[in-house]
């Protein structure tokens, strides 16, 4: 490839580095590594709030926090954790990943993908803007009603949840339509649907889940917010409104949303795994429907979250066995890892590590995901903390370690450098045994009787010792995060290069160089397997001339192909930097804060903000306008 080339295309797609540069960018690079980032702070800043909730409880009888703070911090824990950071950092993973991974030089919409950060950044500034007027959320991240309503919280507190919630809504849903165009139309020229990623599976499925499970609760928090702005009733027995309704509502989002965080972090497994085995995934066609089934079945679970809330048999019988059949397409993946492992030749790796402890949470979580299942024993089970250790194995296990482990491989592709075999096996061990420490005690405390959502407890109850065990176990694991922390900037400062593929995997993305070039791909790639690497093709067409595709140098150009059989049918023209997306959103955070504030004239110019900056951005260009 001539270094002429290289260089008009780098001054083609290279973002300026200077301020208005990084503000205006459309790369998804950059957008990808920005949601790295900032839902890693979410997670620190969530981690420290369960800290200390865990000193709090260390020891029966402790006024460590008040009632209220411990209301008020699990709140906050458990609606950053699970909205904050286990969704969006699996975003940040695709935004950075899906074009190296389809072999196109950006995703589909690039200034809805800028929009997309740029609201989900705002959307957390909102929600903690309210500890600076000491009105933090204080309900449970489930926020139950009538608990949640302004007969038993007048303050503020629930109006940050209900707009912040509704703010991420818009920033979660404009990625989602994002995902879905790109995989439909920007893949390579010859990876039709059999050989398209496990990954790019799995966060498909995902979208499409997002774009029917965020309705449920877009109408719940609305209705939250004009009960405690309007004086309505939804959830109000007295006024003929039902607290169930918003149960209902809120699990038919909540329970698809548990396999929205776990699903990419399967198919990050699924791509992984065959890599460190040395050997295609088993069964991939039938991981691929697996992933499929377990995102339509998620739908159809939702009830066995209110098992205790009195309703009919017949709709129990149901639930109960939903619930379980959606253990099937699990236990297909799971066997299918196993199975790679188990014909290949393993080569035990840091982010293998992480996998191979993955794969224990999975299957411990899920055990204990179809015990609850069971009406009767979930019955016994509601509000215990053995509902609190099984999500946090669905929901920090099963996300955290996947993650760390994707950090662990493809961070060198991100930076450009190799991080410390040491220091990742020291973070992995002090992650997995303090984690089991942690939360595998819950269990029996739960069993003991322990109920949820509480800020202390007397002495002679006999969960001291179990409680005391916990907390020393979330330190730990807190220990092992750090270590990853110090080992990923160490590396960046002084780790090994990294070369293009330094773990000798099959997929596009390890074709370019480590980190890869503004525009990604020199020459549009055409790949004729799932492979490209291994089969030892892509790297000679781009060499020699076979099996490469367009050149596309004469702007910010991509190909664009058929959904099913991806055969090149245009060549799209990419849209440049803009600061549209950045003020769109910022107009989006002002309507949040003045629907907060009740102010007619404060809605109203944050809509003509909106109105007007929406209008620019639409506007077609003078180009646009010639052709």
């Amino acid at each position: 490839m001539s270094t002429t080339l290289e260089q008009r295309l780098t001054r083609i797609w290279e973002t300026p580095h200077d301020l208005v540069g990084q503000l205006t960018t459309v790369d998804h690079k950059i957008i990808g590594r920005r949601y790295l980032v900032t839902a890693f702070l979410f997670l620190v800043v969530g981690g420290l709030e369960a800290l200390l909730m865990r000193w709090q409880l260390a020891q029966p009888n402790q006024h460590v926090l008040s009632a209220d703070a411990y209301n008020k911090l699990f709140t906050m824990h458990g609606v950053t954790m699970i909205f904050w950071y286990a969704s969006p950092m699996l975003s940040g993973f695709s935004n950075f990943l899906w074009p190296l991974l389809l072999g196109s030089r950006d995703m589909a919409f690039p200034r809805l993908n800028a929009f997309s950060y740029w609201v989900f950044l705002f959307s957390g500034l909102f929600l903690y803007s309210s500890v600076v007027v000491g009105q933090e959320p204080n309900a449970g991240w489930v926020s139950y009603a009538p608990l949640s309503g302004p007969m038993y919280d007048a303050g503020l507190n629930m109006q940050f949840y209900a707009l912040g919630l509704l703010l991420l809504a818009v920033s979660t849903t404009a990625g989602a339509i994002n995902f879905i165009a790109t995989a439909a139309h920007l893949r390579a020229p010859g990876m039709t649907l059999a050989r398209i990623p496990i990954v790019i599976w799995s966060t498909l499925t995902v979208s499409v889940a997002i774009l029917f499970s965020l309705p449920p609760l877009t109408a719940d928090c609305v209705y939250l917010y004009f009960e405690h702005r309007l004086g309505m009733h939804f959830f109000d027995p007295s006024g003929g409104g039902s607290p169930l309704l918003w149960e209902h509502l809120f699990w038919m989002f909540g329970h698809p949303w548990v396999y929205i965080t776990v699903l990419p972090a399967m198919g990050m497994a699924s791509m992984m795994i065959p890599t460190f085995s040395r050997r295609p995934l088993a069964g991939h066609r039938l991981v691929v429907g697996s992933t499929i089934a377990t995102g339509a079945v998620g739908f159809s679970v939702w009830l066995h979250h209110m098992f205790s809330s009195g309703a009919p048999m017949g709709a129990m019988t149901f639930f109960v066995g939903a619930s379980m059949l959606i253990s099937l397409p699990s236990a297909v993946t799971v066997i299918a890892w196993v199975t790679t492992m188990w014909l290949g030749k393993p080569v035990v790796r840091t982010p293998m590590l992480f996998m191979l402890g993955f794969v224990v949470l999975f299957v411990i979580g899920g055990v204990s995901g179809v015990m609850t299942a069971a009406a009767p024993f979930d019955w016994q089970l509601t509000d215990t903390y053995f509902i609190v250790a099984h999500i946090h194995y669905v929901l920090l296990g099963i996300n955290v370690f996947p993650v760390i482990a994707a950090m662990y491989y493809w961070l060198p592709k991100i930076t450009g450098r190799m991080l410390s075999e040491r220091l990742g096996t020291w973070s992995f061990w002090t992650m997995f045994i303090g984690f089991n420490v942690a939360f595998f005690p819950m269990h029996i405390s739960g069993l003991l009787g322990m109920p949820r959502r509480i800020y202390t407890y007397p002495a002679g109850t006999g969960w001291d010792a179990v409680n005391l065990i916990s907390t020393i176990g979330a330190v730990l694991f807190a220990l092992g995060v750090l270590i990853f922390v110090i080992d990923a900037i160490s590396s960046l400062r002084s780790g090994p290069p990294a070369g293009d593929n330094p773990w000798d995997a099959g997929t596009l993305e390890w074709s370019v160089p480590s980190p890869p070039p503004a525009y990604n791909f020199a020459v549009i790639p055409i790949v004729n397997s799932r492979e490209p690497l291994w089969e030892k093709r892509l790297t000679v067409g781009i060499v020699e001339g076979i099996r490469a595709g367009p050149v596309l140098e004469e702007g910010r150009e991509t190909i664009e192909t058929t959904s099913v059989d991806a055969r090149m049918a245009d060549v799209l023209h990419m849209p440049e930097d803009t600061a549209w997306p950045l003020l769109t959103s910022m107009g989006v955070l002002a309507a949040g804060y003045a629907l907060l504030a009740g102010s007619l004239l404060a809605i109203g110019i944050a809509a003509a903000w909106l109105f007007i900056s929406i209008t620019a951005w639409l506007w077609p260009s003078r180009a646009e306008l010639a052709t």
